[in-house]
C-alpha cells in the first residue's frame, strides 16, 4: 500500500519579512497613532494666578457702562456742560477753576461711554459741549454782540482747559480703538488658523 506523506504546514511569512511580524501585545498604542495622541495632548503649564485689579478700576468696574451713539455722546456731554456752567455760576460765582476742573471728568466719561464705532466722535463733540457750557459763566451783558465777545473772550481764557478736556477725550478714544483692532485681529488669527488632521494609523 502507498504511504501518503504527511506535510506538515509552514507557516507563511508576510511578505517582504524574512520573519514572522511580532503581535502587538493588547493595549499597546501604533507608532503614528501614538505620536498623534501624544502631540495632541496640552501641556500641562503653570497654575494661573489670580491678580486681584487695584482698588481704582474696581471702582471704575461698578460704574454703569452705556453705549451712546456719536449723536447720544455729544448731547450727553453738552447737556451735561451746560448744566454745570449754570451750577457755577449760580454757587460759585461762574470760578473758571471749577468749571475746568469738571470738564476734565466728563470728557472722559464721554470717551469712555460713546460706542466703539462713534469712537471719532468724542474729541470733537467734547470741545462743542465746552463752548455750550461755558455761556452761563462768560457773564456777557447787552445784545447778542456782547454775548458772542463775551463767549470767545471765555473760551481764549479757559483755553488750557479746553485742551486739556480734547486730549483726555482723544486720549482714550485712541486707547479704546488699538484694543478693539487688536482684540479683532486675534479673532480673525484664531479662525483663519488650519485645523490639523490626525496622521493616518501604520498597519
Amino acid at each position: 500500500m502507498e504511504q501518503h506523506k504527511t506535510r506538515k504546514t509552514q507557516p507563511r511569512h508576510p511578505a517582504g519579512h524574512g520573519r514572522e511580524a511580532p503581535l502587538t501585545p493588547p493595549g499597546a498604542l501604533v507608532e503614528g497613532a501614538a505620536v498623534y495622541r501624544v502631540a495632541s495632548r496640552p501641556r500641562p503649564g503653570r497654575p494661573r494666578v489670580e491678580r486681584t485689579p487695584p482698588p481704582v478700576v474696581m471702582a471704575l468696574r461698578r460704574l454703569p457702562n452705556p453705549r451712546l451713539t456719536g449723536l447720544g455722546a455729544g448731547l450727553f456731554v453738552s447737556a451735561v456742560m451746560l448744566a454745570i456752567g449754570f451750577l457755577d455760576w449760580l454757587m460759585f460765582d461762574s470760578s473758571p477753576l471749577v468749571y475746568g476742573l469738571l470738564f476734565l471728568p466728563v470728557s472722559a466719561l464721554t470717551a469712555f461711554w460713546v460706542r466703539t464705532a462713534d469712537l471719532v466722535t468724542a474729541p470733537i463733540s467734547v470741545p462743542i459741549a465746552f463752548a455750550v457750557g461755558v455761556v452761563p459763566v462768560s457773564g456777557g451783558t447787552g445784545g447778542f454782540g456782547g454775548q458772542a465777545m463775551a463767549l470767545v473772550t471765555a473760551l481764549a481764557v479757559h483755553a488750557g482747559w479746553l485742551y486739556g478736556g480734547t486730549l483726555v477725550a482723544g486720549l482714550i478714544a485712541s486707547v479704546r480703538k488699538v484694543r478693539d483692532m487688536g482684540r479683532r485681529q486675534r479673532t480673525t488669527g484664531g479662525a483663519a488658523r488650519p485645523v490639523r488632521r490626525p496622521a493616518p494609523e501604520r498597519g
